[in-house]
């Protein structure tokens, strides 16, 4: 979307709506990603914290954005 992004962008983001996300949560990220920064994971996460909401974090580590073939995360996707 190009940097910076606009106001649209910012008020979909799920950090922003964090407090608004219901059931089971599961947060994945590649530490080799290079579509999306790790740390906006990370900020995801603070933001989950702080609205007092249940989650689950995975990093797969030397994975990019796109593993979601792999086997131990198909394994663990199913229980969301």
């Amino acid at each position: 979307m190009g940097w910076p992004v606009e106001e649209h962008y910012e008020a979909q983001s799920n950090y922003t709506i964090a407090h608004q996300l219901e059931g089971k949560l599961l947060i994945a990220h590649g530490d080799l990603d290079d579509n999306v920064p790790l740390p906006a994971s990370i900020k995801l996460v603070d933001a989950l914290i702080k609205a007092d909401k249940d989650f689950d974090f995975i990093v797969m580590p030397g994975r990019n954005h796109g593993f979601g073939n792999e086997p131990y995360f198909v394994r663990r996707r199913w229980d969301f």
